[in-house]
């Protein structure tokens, strides 16, 4: 087992979007780094209005879309000004342009002259030039999740936005969750912690494996609610229909005695985004969430005057109703979590364009987001290391 250290830092609606966040769709034909060919590397600090932000989207595939629609939302309703797209397909962008009356871009460096702040939303292998050219043009920068292809590219891109006082977010959006605000609340002292994501076989993102396709969310929210250093990580995985892993598992030790485990899929035959914790303290709890439908369930000791339900009650309780009953001479309540449902992505959209108003350092940073990385990378080292082909 290899120990790794913690890194210095900072701390969907429907089945059809959930299937488009979680993907890195190709907006460049070749494949290649889309116009950068005419960006001039000359910094200056971006134009910061206290009354509009300027941002832009680079890609317009299936979550590109989605940045496009959501920061046209914003637009209407907060100090945002949606300046424009820009797509390695012409028509694309025109199409996305057009749909939001905003302006669709020739190049990547005119949508950089146009906006103070931008979302890369493209291909995992274009995210480092990109980020790097329109963080040294001074642009505030969320780019999408892998961050990058290699740990020294994302090390890069966070001391370049660290030197230049630029925002550098990475889209793990499930920290946007209202199910991880919820839990962070709810259980302070995470013991052991259980993580299922599942997918069909998606027509995309299989120039990566699924650990950095999928579990990366699962690693970057546990990284960022266990508050200790992980000390140990344990994986297996194997191919089945693509050349890397589609099914992955990990067992993540904490300094303080936390156990994570984590299991991903790609080919399974249903959707499924849950974390179950069993938290410690004064309080013991556990508590089963689930992110895509927002809602779940968490179970403890019963207080003082919290009688047993009757078995009528128990037959009949809806799923948004609080049972009590009674194992081995205790009470135990299970209860629904209250949880105010909200669109994750738009919440993170919100968030960066507020760090860039304030100039303050996101949630998910750069130096967080490399160390689910880094923990990713060491999943898919151990992986190959005993893969068998497919």
């Amino acid at each position: 087992m290899l120990v790794i250290p913690r890194q210095r830092g900072e701390r969907e609606e429907d089945q059809d979007y959930e299937q488009e966040r979680n993907s890195l769709v190709a907006t460049s034909r070749d494949g290649q780094t889309p116009a950068l060919s005419g960006v001039v590397r000359q910094w200056h600090t971006p134009r910061v209005s206290a009354e509009k932000i300027r941002v832009a989207v680079i890609g317009t595939g299936s979550l590109g879309k989605e940045h496009a629609r959501l920061y046209a939302e914003l637009a209407r309703t907060t100090a945002v000004e949606f300046a424009g797209v820009f797509d390695a397909n012409p028509e694309a962008a025109r199409k996305h342009a057009a749909a939001h009356g905003t302006r669709a871009f020739a190049s990547i460096a005119e949508a950089a002259a146009a906006s103070d702040a931008l979302s890369i939303v493209t291909p995992t292998t274009t995210h480092f030039d990109i980020a790097r050219t329109l963080l040294e043009l001074g642009r505030h920068v969320l780019v999408e999740k892998p961050m990058t292809e290699r740990s020294d590219q994302a090390a890069e891109l966070v001391k370049l936005a660290h030197d230049r006082a630029l925002v550098l977010q990475v889209g793990h959006v499930e920290r946007f969750n209202p199910v991880f605000s919820y839990l962070e609340s709810a259980a302070p002292e995470p013991r052991f912690i259980e993580c299922h994501r599942l997918s069909p076989f998606p027509a995309r993102s299989t120039d990566i494996g699924v650990v950095l396709d999928l579990m990366i969310h699962d690693l970057d929210v546990v990284l960022a609610f266990v508050k200790s250093p992980l000390m140990s990580v344990d994986a297996v995985g194997i191919p089945v229909l693509s050349k890397s892993e589609d099914i992955a598992n990990a067992r993540l030790r904490f300094a303080n005695g936390c156990v994570a485990n984590l299991t991903a899929s790609r080919i399974s035959p249903e959707r499924l985004r849950k974390i179950r914790v069993f938290s410690g303290g004064a309080q013991p709890s556990y508590i089963s969430l689930d992110y895509r439908e927002q809602k779940g369930f968490i179970f403890r000791l019963a207080r003082d005057g919290e009688s047993e339900s009757s078995l009528f009650k128990k037959l009949l309780a809806a799923s948004d109703s609080t049972i009590v009953s009674e194992f081995a001479g205790k009470k135990i309540v299970r209860e629904p979590v209250p949880i105010a449902k909200d669109e994750p992505l738009k919440l993170e959209l919100a968030h960066f364009v507020e760090c860039v108003r304030e100039r303050r350092t996101p949630k998910v940073s750069g130096a967080s987001a490399k160390h689910a990385l880094d923990v990713a990378f060491e999943i898919t080292r151990q992986i190959g290391a005993g893969k068998a082909t497919p």
